[in-house]
């Protein structure tokens, strides 16, 4: 059948058919008892939008369907999915976060597939952002702007138990740092800005209380010890879940709390044995001697200057 001979398909009744394939798509996330779209569902629901857009104008509905493409994500994310998180709080919101994410992130694809032709021509002619950016962008305006403080600081709190020698989960942590990552669609900007530096901040804040008791109760060789293990699972930390650009921002943190603060105090513990720590490497490892050799030598040529 050529374009002319073709049924016009007014906006209204074609979308009327696309909302039925978007409705089943969000039962089939939601759990609901719902078949899985055949080859033939997808191939109708493609074809719907192909014949929408190469109709003659003023039947030409690309516009149109770029618009509502966009409206069909804002409309489940304000109706079904901010309900669902706003009402967990702490670890179980966190669950739901990653739940969410990872069900946004299929509807993505799917949608993205059923208005591809929108993406190959009309998209390209308009230089307009692309469905996939779109559909993630929806996410990030309603979803992540709203919770991303309530997540952060869910996060930084299980951190913290865990460096109080709480068992959490690590996987968990990992999934929801991953969305800070991809949420900045190839920036590391929302990782940075809206959990990174809060962190840093309170590992600051952590290890400062951590060497103010420690630097009174132990002998120069205990402390060392503790300062090596601290930073040893905070590298831990970072191959588990933490982003692998947190490394070095991290254990500076955490040095410069536990040594550079109280190198001098340190030092003038004569008579704890730290002497005779630097004369033999038997209970340190030789990377982290050689680290606190170096602090003390720095800060020794600083006093006697």
């Amino acid at each position: 059948m050529s374009m002319s001979e073709r049924k016009t398909i007014d906006l209204e009744q074609g979308w009327d058919f696309m909302q039925k394939g978007i409705m089943k798509l969000k039962n089939i996330l939601e759990g609901l008892p719902e078949p899985q779209f055949s080859s033939e569902d997808y191939m109708m629901l493609y074809t719907t939008i192909y014949n929408m857009c190469t109709q003659k104008p003023p039947h030409d509905y690309s516009q149109q369907l770029y618009d509502k493409y966009k409206e069909a994500f804002e409309e489940y994310i304000l109706s079904t999915v901010l309900p669902s998180l706003r009402e967990k709080h702490d670890e179980f919101m966190l669950r739901e976060l990653v739940k969410r994410w990872a069900n946004h992130k299929i509807m993505v694809r799917w949608l993205s597939r059923f208005f591809h032709y929108l993406d190959r021509y009309f998209i390209a002619r308009r230089s307009l952002p692309p469905l996939n950016e779109v559909g993630l962008t929806c996410f990030r305006d309603l979803v992540y702007k709203e919770l991303n403080g309530k997540v952060r600081d869910a996060v930084i709190s299980l951190i913290d138990q865990e460096r109080e020698g709480e068992q959490i989960d690590r996987a968990l942590l990992k999934n929801v740092l991953d969305i800070f990552v991809e949420i900045g669609m190839g920036q590391m900007d929302h990782y940075e800005n809206d959990f990174e530096a809060s962190m840093l901040k309170d590992t600051s804040a952590y290890y400062s209380r951590k060497a103010s008791n420690w630097i009174l109760e132990d002998s120069c060789p205990d402390y060392m010890l503790k300062a090596e293990e601290c930073l040893k699972r905070e590298k831990d930390r970072v191959a588990h879940y933490l982003h692998s650009s947190s490394e070095p921002k991290l254990l500076e943190k955490v040095q410069h709390e536990l040594l550079s603060v109280y190198a001098n105090q340190l030092l003038e513990k004569e008579h704890s044995g730290c002497h005779a720590l630097l004369r033999d490497d038997k209970v340190l490892s030789k990377f982290f001697l050689l680290m606190l050799t170096s602090f003390l030598t720095c800060q020794y040529s600083i006093l006697m200057f």
